[in-house]
């Protein structure tokens, strides 16, 4: 199959000629010769291997292939003007950590659900898959515990995310490891605040499930403030020496951020 190569400008000169069936005018209207916008459309026939323009001394006429070249470019240039300019419901791609989204986020997406007309994708990642799929364009925002700040990223503070040790029954904090822990990961907080570690620990990727095996008696863990309510009626206990953590909404560096992203930022602002 023949690889054609466009030059827009030729497909421009086709476009307002067809528009007039006239040479003259379309050069009017392009502020060029009337020579010039002839080559042009004869370099874009050449570019297809199609006659696109019938001319005459009265009349200019287009092609079958003309036709249908015209009607393409009519449908992109009004595929181009909802893009940019249309009214359509627009879909908002945000990137979260598994934390915010069961809790804090939650009034978030109702806010910003019943006041506006786009939609809301919302998916869970780990901190190096947020970061990464926000700098290829795959999200719109991202929210988690990192400050970005490049040429491409910025990152606006949100609120300090204040952790807490969390028990079924009362215990000494400062024995930690006399009880079974449940972390999220190997990097979890306990293993960063005990020297002494526990000799039964059980990993669990999720928040929601930590604080359900914690309410079983299955262990002691540490979580955000935000996600322990008073119905799960756990212990909950300050931690001394805990590095503070902030949450931070990261977003591409618009000039000028589309209308429907300032919507859902707004939105989170509101909650916080």
């Amino acid at each position: 199959m023949k690889q054609i190569s466009l030059d827009y400008r030729y497909l421009k000169a086709f476009l307002v000629t067809s528009k007039y069936l006239n040479f003259s005018k379309a050069a009017q209207e392009l502020n060029i010769a009337q020579s010039a916008v002839s080559r042009q459309i004869k370099l874009l026939e050449e570019s297809v291997g199609q006659q696109l323009i019938i001319r005459s001394s009265k009349k200019v006429l287009l092609t079958e292939k003309g036709q249908a070249l015209l009607d393409e470019l009519r449908l992109f240039e009004t595929r181009l003007q909802d893009i940019f300019f249309g009214h359509m419901n627009k879909t908002l791609r945000v990137g979260i950590l598994h934390g915010l989204l069961e809790t804090w986020f939650n009034d978030v997406m109702v806010e910003f659900s019943t006041k506006s007309k786009h939609q809301l994708v919302v998916e869970v990642n780990s901190l190096e898959q947020l970061k990464e799929k926000l700098y290829a364009g795959k999200y719109d925002i991202i929210l988690s515990t990192e400050n970005i700040q490049s040429e491409l990223i910025s990152s606006l503070k949100l609120f300090e995310e204040k952790m807490v040790l969390v028990s079924k029954t009362e215990i000494d904090p400062k024995e930690a490891q006399e009880y079974p822990w449940v972390v999220y990961s190997d990097q979890d907080h306990l293993f960063q605040l005990y020297k002494k570690r526990s000799q039964k620990t059980v990993v669990v990727n999720s928040i929601t499930t930590i604080l359900k095996l914690v309410r079983k008696g299955v262990g002691i863990a540490i979580v955000p403030d935000h996600t322990v309510d008073a119905e799960m009626k756990l212990k909950t206990y300050d931690l001394k020496g805990m590095p503070k953590q902030h949450i931070h909404l990261s977003s591409l560096n618009f000039k000028i951020m589309p209308e429907h992203i300032k919507q859902l930022v707004d939105a989170i602002k509101k909650q916080t």
